[in-house]
């Protein structure tokens, strides 16, 4: 049976790093560089990806690169009143991952948008870049959409800061279920915020 067109895309990603796609982002990263923090797409850069995460080629659906920074969080260090000890300032950890943290960004620029998915396109020794899927949830052709218009809900407001993406979902523990993740669900915190 012939392969389709999305699963040659698939192979390709699985090792960016070598072959033809190697060379090619070589080239894209060098321009990405170059531009600002996000930055609006017109097509999806891993298009089996984005199928597979609910893109489609349509008004109301936007795609933007954004850009984060990797390692720890960087914090100034205190102008008097400790030991370097206590200064608390290296080793400090990321309480999301960044493909939370790119997902918020877009949410922010794009106001009138909501966030569908995400999904990973590259990084080098400072950054990675994240595409990131956004919709209009009053644009009649995703209202009108039977796979996309549950997004058009008043629940699903604020998506990317609440969690409830993908990203999301895997940095609050809701991949895993059973043993173990008694206190994951409804939240971390959910049972230090309960009042007493």
């Amino acid at each position: 049976m012939a392969r389709s067109f999305y699963s040659h895309i698939k192979d390709a990603w699985k090792q960016p790093g070598e072959g033809k796609l190697a060379e090619l982002q070589w080239q894209r990263k060098q321009e990405w560089r170059d531009q600002g923090a996000i930055e609006r797409v017109e097509h999806p850069t891993r298009l089996d990806k984005a199928r597979e995460l609910g893109y489609k080629a349509k008004q109301g659906v936007v795609v933007a690169r954004v850009a984060v920074r990797k390692g720890t969080a960087r914090q100034q260090r205190h102008k008097a009143g400790r030991r370097s000890k206590r200064q608390g300032v290296n080793r400090i950890g990321r309480a999301k991952n960044l493909q939370r943290i790119s997902e918020e960004r877009a949410s922010r620029k794009y106001r009138n948008l909501r966030v569908l998915n995400s999904y990973w396109v590259g990084e080098d020794g400072s950054q990675k870049w994240f595409e990131v899927i956004l919709l209009d949830p009053e644009h009649p052709a995703i209202q009108n959409d039977g796979d996309l218009g549950w997004i058009t809900n008043n629940s699903q407001e604020n998506r990317a800061f609440r969690g409830l993406t993908s990203a999301g979902h895997k940095g609050r523990g809701l991949r895993k279920r059973g043993k173990g993740t008694e206190k994951t669900r409804p939240s971390k915190n959910g049972g230090t915020q309960r009042k007493k």
